[in-house]
C-alpha cells in the first residue's frame, strides 16, 4: 500500500481533524495547532473566520502541563493564522 501524503503549506505538513489543524513535523520540538473558532459563508463555501493559534511542545513527558503551550494568539482568517504559525515554527527551529 502506498504511503499517504499530507497536504503541505510552505513545506510543512497540515493535518486536519474537525475544527483543528496541526501544522508542522511531529519529529520537531514544537508543532502549531490551529483551532477554528468561527466560520463565515463565501458564496457556497464555509471559510475560517476566527482562528486561535498555539505553538505547543511535541514531547511533553516530564514537562509541567503549564509549559506545554509556548505561544498563543488569535487571527482573522486561516491564511493569517498559518503565516503566524510558520514564523513561530521557523524561529523555534532556528533557536533549537
Amino acid at each position: 500500500m502506498a504511503e499517504k501524503e499530507f497536504m503541505t503549506y510552505r513545506g510543512l505538513p497540515l493535518v486536519r481533524k474537525g475544527n483543528e489543524i496541526y501544522y508542522g513535523n511531529m519529529s520537531d520540538e514544537t508543532v502549531a495547532t490551529l483551532q477554528i473558532l468561527s466560520t463565515r459563508k463565501v458564496k457556497d463555501l464555509e471559510v475560517a473566520d476566527k482562528v486561535r493559534v498555539f505553538l505547543t511542545l511535541t514531547q511533553t513527558e516530564g514537562v509541567d502541563a503549564s509549559e506545554w503551550i509556548k505561544k498563543r494568539c488569535e487571527r482573522n482568517g486561516l491564511y493569517e493564522a498559518l503565516d503566524v504559525a510558520y514564523i513561530w515554527l521557523s524561529r523555534d527551529k532556528q533557536n533549537a
